[in-house]
Formats: structure tokens, sequence, C-alpha cells
């Protein structure tokens, strides 16, 4: 099923086996059954991106990064196969505005199956270590025929192609360029607080690292109804941004002892639940030291190369802590959830989205990222 007529070329950032990051004329990739061609509006510059362009987290080259997207959908893929219904993801057509999220669910392996969508079998082992899609092949080639992989949706392109289980329509009244960081940002908060957390009303909270993430914890930690969320950080200006995301406190750790200042602004207690979301040793065990009795450490950040902490054992079992670890949320559901916290004002988007970049500045975007010069979230907004 496909709109008016596309072009059959655009404009992608690709990163090269040598490490370049650079923009390239390739073929406007075409959908298969369940999935939708997304003209894209724009698409969030995030953390995970920049491990993978420095070589920390493996991942095939050449490649196309870009896992959180919002656009409108131009085709879909003919789909006859009698397994495709309501669990292959929303009813979606073309013309219709959408949001992506990182995690694209298969929705037929066992995770899946058990809504487990942030476990799926199939996101990780074709999509993350190889970069396809669930047929085993990409959808992105060079003009002289490389193929390319998919980082996600692989959306710092004009066009990329996303399953339809990825996907959740975006309603009137949310802008579509800022939106994008609704797929990552936002989503993986929502799973850390909502899902791995069980957050309750009254609870207090630390968030370790107030980056494009972490600043997504702060606003969602505070719409559950967090009574008292306190942000750490190294900067500032990122404290300020997260103070008016909605933290009740802010920590600058290069100024104090993080953990020291967190217990005595709980009254020596500690808090319920620390979200570490840089993923760094120091950070790490930090939040582990913040916990009050019955506490629980999220870990949100992904770690550079296999990173270890050292977490001390005999207060986590006297004071029966808990580690857990959070990637993203169940999409299928909890998408469609963010996206309704941001149309009822739960989540701020303009706030969060301090810097915008045209496509041909990505190398500078990431630049930007890994100095520490972006707050909040970047997006990359196409011409």
């Amino acid at each position: 099923m496909t709109g008016p007529a596309r072009p059959t070329s655009m404009r992608a950032a690709v990163l090269s086996a040598d490490g370049t990051l650079a923009v390239e004329n390739i073929p406007v990739p075409r959908p298969r059954a369940g999935e939708a061609l997304i003209r894209v509006e724009s698409v969030g510059v995030c953390h995970t991106d920049l491990h993978v362009l420095k070589g920390e987290v493996g991942f095939p080259k050449p490649c196309v990064l870009g896992h959180e997207v919002s656009g409108t959908i131009v085709e879909l893929g003919d789909d006859d196969s009698e397994e495709a219904g309501a669990d292959s993801g929303p009813r979606l057509a073309v013309g219709d505005r959408v949001v992506g999220g990182f995690i694209m669910p298969c929705t037929r392996c066992e995770a899946c199956r058990a809504g487990r969508d942030d476990l799926c079998e199939n996101f990780f082992a074709q999509n993350r270590l190889k970069g396809t899609l669930y047929d085993g092949e990409t959808r992105l080639h060079r003009a002289d025929g490389t193929p390319l992989a998919m980082y996600s949706m692989a959306a710092m392109a004009q066009y990329c192609v996303s399953p339809v289980s990825g996907l959740a329509a975006l309603p009137e009244g949310l802008p579509s360029d800022t939106s994008a960081i609704l797929g990552c940002a936002a989503m993986t908060a929502y799973g850390a607080v909502s899902r791995a957390a069980g957050l309750q009303p009254g609870q207090t909270v630390a968030v370790v690292a107030t980056g494009g993430v972490g600043m997504g914890v702060v606003q969602i930690a505070r719409a559950l109804g967090a009574s008292r969320v306190i942000a750490v950080d190294v900067s500032d200006d990122k404290l300020a941004l997260a103070a008016r995301l909605g933290a009740t406190d802010v920590v600058n750790s290069l100024d104090a002892d993080p953990v020291a200042a967190v217990r005595a602004l709980t009254g020596g207690r500690g808090v319920d639940v620390a979200f570490e979301a840089l993923g760094r040793p120091q950070t790490f065990e930090q939040a582990s030291r913040m916990l009050a009795d019955g506490g629980a450490l999220v870990a949100i950040g992904i770690a550079a190369g296999a990173a270890t902490a050292a977490i001390e054992i005999t207060p986590l079992v006297r004071r029966s802590q808990r580690i857990i670890g959070s990637y993203g949320a169940r999409t299928r559901v909890d998408l469609p959830s963010v996206v309704e916290l941001a149309r009822q004002g739960g989540f701020d988007l303009e706030q969060a989205v301090t810097r915008r970049y045209r496509l041909h500045e990505a190398a500078d975007a990431f630049d930007d990222l890994a100095a520490g010069r972006i707050l909040g979230r970047a997006i990359i907004v196409m011409d």
C-alpha cells in the first residue's frame, strides 16, 4: 500500500568501517510484510549511537544509526500472512504521523508472545547483533549495492523502514519534530520508572546522570507521583534543566559527595529508587550506596566494553536491596502510554529537546554529545 510517488534515492548519515560518519546518497528502502516506510521528520541523538560510533559497542559496519524517530508513513508492505493480525502492531495507514520505538518487537518469539517486547529474542539476535530485520536481511544498501546494517530502524536518513509493531500513532497536538525522543529517551525512562522500579506515589528517587534518558526519568518519576526527585550530575547547566523538568533537589557531584548529599536530603534514610543513567562503574557504585532499606537500584546506562562495578554484598543482603537492569520498555503497550503521557502534559518535549541539527551536521551533533555540550536531548531534523 503506497501513498504519493516517492523518490528513488535519499540522503543518509552512513557510518563507515573506519569510523567516519558522512552523508551519502543511497536508494530509498522498500518495506516488506508487516513493515512501514516512514518519511523521517526528525531523529534523536543518543549516547547509545555514540557508543557504536566510538566502537565501544560492537555493531556491523557500514551502517546507519538513529533509533528514535518521528515521521509520516508513506508506504506499507504487503502482508498476506495468516499470522498478521492485532498482535503484529497498531492499525496504521499511509499518511499517519507516527513515532518509532527503538525496540521493534518481532511479535512471534517466546518473549514477545509473553508480552515482554523488551526481551524480544529476534531484536537482539537479528537487529542488535547483525543489523538486519527479522527475515535476516537489511533494507538499506549503498548505491553500489553494498549492504548497510540498520541500528533499529536506521532513522538518520530521509526515509527509514520499521516493523509496524515498533510504531505508535502521534496524535494532533504533539509536534512532529521533538516527538522523536518519545521512542527512546522517554520510553526507556518509562520502562525504568514504571516497569523496573514499579514506582509508587510518594516514593523518593535519585537520578544519577541527567543526560537525555536521565532527564526523561526526572519527568516521568514526577508524573507518576514521586514525592522527591534528586538529580545528580557534574554540570550545573544540566541540573538547572533537571530542576525545570521536575527535580525537587539537585546535587553537583563535583562540589559534594553525592552519596552523602542524597542521604542528607532524605534525613539519612536514602532513596527508595536510584536510577543510574550513565553506565560508568563509579556512578553505578554511588547509586547503590544511596539506597534506603528495601530500595532498588535501576541500571539504565549502557557501559563501554565489559565494564564492571563493585557492589558491597552485605548491605545488599541485610537491607533487602535490589539491583535491576532495565533496557527500554514493552513497546506495543508502553510506547502508546508514553505518547499519551506527553499529550496530557506529563512529558515536556519542548524543554527536553535543547539542540537541533540538520542531517549534514550529524557528525557535529555526536562531537557535541561526546563533549558534554548537549543538555537534555538533541534531534536531527530532516531537510
